[in-house]
């Protein structure tokens, strides 16, 4: 697929994903949006590729929603998603019908999309992100910036509220105190004040900032079974919503079950004994495990 809004790029099993409209500071707009759901699907397809690294072009990392064509951004009834759905949330009657689909927020399918990766995400934050583009990181499973990184949690501060998922994510990775101090001011926050929250793992120098992601990249692509990874990455999110250790152990035992037998376990003991990297044959398009997935997913309405 070719793409206008994003770079990808795939060398050896790690894909980038690069925001790239840096003459606006990656501002999000529909068509980026389509087109990183697009990019995941393809991630998801590809075996070759083990590992995605998002990051952006030029100074910014994503200047949050597209505001050159003013305050109708956000609304559902004038924005250019509701033509793409060719429908509107407006009943006739000037209520919302707040189950059809062009009531969704466009940030959550993407949030969502990124959530069902059977690919782990790994966000590289190089510059500024504010609203979507602070929010889109939080359903990837590792985050790092750059000593010029900073992100904002801006929604009452444009009159709007949470979207991208965030009041789902946000309090799950940085806990309630921490969501409602940084969401209920809507101010910026440096690179250093998200580590100290523990919304990204570690600050480096800017330039340094793809070399550090690909190098965990690496240590995934290099010695990690995909179907376990895509397993493992679903049992962990997942897991944050099970009310009882019990819901854990009987999907654990599931994945102990099959993937003990499978052709990766008798591999991953073997390269471990003779002292050399993995060559795990399955993949995740054609060796998941029939119990997977093991959840009913919820549709909106």
């Amino acid at each position: 697929m070719t793409y206008e809004n994003i770079r990808y790029e795939v060398k050896d099993r790690i894909a980038t994903v690069t925001l790239n409209r840096p003459d606006i500071f990656n501002a999000m707009g529909a068509a980026m949006m389509n087109e990183l759901i697009a990019v995941f699907d393809e991630t998801d397809r590809d075996d070759n590729v083990r590992v995605v690294v998002v990051t952006g072009e030029g100074k910014g990392f994503c200047g949050g929603a597209d505001l050159s064509k003013g305050a109708d951004i956000f609304d559902k009834n004038k924005n250019g998603s509701v033509v793409k759905e060719k429908a509107s949330p407006i009943r006739e009657d000037g209520t919302f019908d707040y189950a059809s689909e062009a009531a969704r927020d466009g940030g959550g399918k993407l949030a969502l999309r990124i959530f069902n990766s059977l690919k782990p995400v790994i966000g590289a934050i190089n510059g500024a992100g504010v609203g979507i583009g602070a929010s889109m990181l939080l359903p990837m499973d590792i985050r790092i910036a750059s000593e010029k990184g900073r992100l904002g949690f801006v929604y009452a501060r444009r009159g709007i509220v949470f979207e991208c998922c965030s009041s789902w994510f946000l309090p799950r990775l940085v806990g309630i105190a921490k969501t409602m101090e940084w969401s209920l001011s809507g101010r910026v926050l440096s690179a250093e004040e998200l580590k100290a929250g523990g919304l990204v793992s570690e600050v480096v120098a800017h330039e340094q900032l793809l070399p550090r992601a690909y190098e965990i990249a690496r240590e995934i692509a290099d010695n990690t079974a995909p179907v376990s990874v895509a397993l493992m990455r679903q049992m962990a999110w997942r897991s944050l919503g099970m009310a009882h250790p019990m819901e854990a152990h009987r999907i654990e035992s599931r994945g102990i079950c099959t993937r003990g037998r499978s052709p990766d376990a008798k591999e991953g003991v073997q390269s471990f004994v003779e002292k050399r990297l993995p060559e795990f044959a399955c993949t995740v398009n054609n060796d998941m495990p029939d119990y997977f997935p093991w959840w009913e997913e919820p549709t909106y309405s």
